[in-house]
């Protein structure tokens, strides 16, 4: 005979509150990794490089021998809501032509190369200078001293039609300057 206090253990489901709870938490968790990774997906499934567009700075009279001036244009690949970051700066120095009467110019990132910031022209000095760290470069580029690993990045650039164009949109790092081959 059985003792009336034991109970015997039902393998069935359980049903009420507490599954429904369950399934609404797996239901959020899928929908929420869904949101997150559909644009992870798109980025490793979608196009990695953008044309190459030629933005002009203006034309080359505008640009005297041997003086650096910071020229900003918009980003062509901005997004309405980028607002003032959609303008960026590069400085551009007219070198001169060469022994071919071609023109050469010299067209600098205005950002820093440690860590982005903008630098600024000291034409006293003939400096670049960062304001953030103490980065500072000599007037073609180079490195001069302080945190920076290296000098500012070169822009590609052409003189077409009478008018200077850069390369665009390109943020150079380490691994692709685009640097024009020698």
């Amino acid at each position: 005979m059985e003792p009336s206090h034991v109970q015997t253990l039902s393998l069935a489901a359980p049903t009420g509150r507490r599954t429904l709870f369950r399934w609404l938490t797996a239901g959020l968790g899928i929908f929420a990794a869904a949101i997150v990774g559909i644009p992870f997906v798109g980025y490793i499934v979608g196009e990695r490089r953008r044309p190459v567009q030629w933005v002009p700075l203006g034309s080359v009279r505008d640009f005297p021998p041997d003086e650096t001036r910071l020229v900003t244009f918009d980003n062509p690949i901005r997004q309405p809501w980028d607002g003032l970051a959609a303008h960026i700066g590069v400085f551009v120095r007219n070198q001169g032509d060469d022994t071919d009467k071609k023109d050469r110019f010299l067209v600098l990132s205005a950002n820093c190369a440690h860590l982005g910031c903008p630098v600024s022209w000291f034409p006293q000095s003939e400096l670049f200078m960062c304001p953030c760290h103490g980065g500072v470069y000599y007037a073609n580029g180079d490195r001069a001293s302080g945190p920076p690993p290296r000098g500012l990045f070169r822009i590609v650039w052409r003189v077409r039609g009478g008018k200077l164009e850069i390369q665009a949109p390109h943020y150079p790092t380490l691994q692709d300057t685009r640097e024009a081959s020698a």
